[in-house]
């Protein structure tokens, strides 16, 4: 008699984990921070346009050579594109299942809407696609220069930025997604340390606090730049 052969598997520690609510949120709150600290820097980087363009497009050139020798001619440039990549598509992928997994589990509404749930909570599902459909406007306006407005000019960032920011739509498109940004950090950032671990009773209040203050510099950093091209500080 021939013996059974057995031919299921079980699935993977990482395929368990990601198949898992908790797995989910675990990546959402890791590819998030990754963005966070990102956004961090790339705001830092954004406010050197009122140091003038040479100084802005000295800094953006120097995004280009990060590394050298070592590193090729945007090599480092490419592996943070392609780091910031992987995030976002993780990040949409498990607020996009856990989405559903929450819908087909209460398919019916909540008579009385929870009292807790902040607007940036209630916001947040709208907040992610305001901010997926910014970062494909920001890529085609400044980056590949498809959208842009006035004449993309490679290798002039500063006159790109002053460009787009003299047209009223690209100024509301930038302040819009930056107030939809600041709402996601309010509540991403306590959403993330809960999910990390890191939150507890003790620290709820200075967790809130940071992700409260975070939004804020974050919002404020980076809708300055229309702002200064607006009223002529930046031009």
């Amino acid at each position: 008699m021939a013996l059974a052969t057995r031919t299921d598997r079980r699935p993977s520690m990482a395929r368990t984990m990601w198949d898992s609510s908790v797995g989910k949120k675990t990546v959402m709150a890791v590819s998030g921070l990754i963005m966070l600290l990102y956004l961090v820097v790339h705001m830092i980087g954004n406010l050197k346009i009122y140091f003038g363009a040479d100084e802005f497009n000295h800094y953006a050139h120097w995004l280009r050579t990060v590394g050298e020798p070592f590193m090729h001619y945007e090599w480092t440039l490419w592996i943070v594109r392609i780091v910031l990549v992987v995030a976002v598509v993780a990040h949409a992928t498990s607020a996009y299942q856990l989405s559903r997994r929450d819908i087909r589990a209460r398919p019916s509404k909540y008579v009385h809407s929870r009292p807790r749930a902040s607007y940036a909570t209630r916001t947040m599902r709208w907040g992610g696609i305001i901010l997926g459909l910014f970062i494909v406007w920001h890529i085609l306006d400044l980056t590949t220069g498809t959208v842009h407005s006035g004449g993309f000019q490679p290798g002039h960032p500063y006159q790109n930025v002053v460009d787009t920011f003299s047209t009223w739509y690209g100024d509301v498109i930038y302040i819009v997604a930056m107030l939809a940004l600041g709402l996601h950090i309010r509540h991403g950032f306590w959403s993330a340390a809960q999910t990390l671990g890191v939150g507890s009773r003790a620290r709820d209040r200075a967790l809130k606090t940071t992700a409260n203050v975070l939004a804020l510099l974050l919002t404020a950093g980076f809708i300055a730049v229309p702002v200064g091209v607006m009223t002529g500080v930046v031009s």
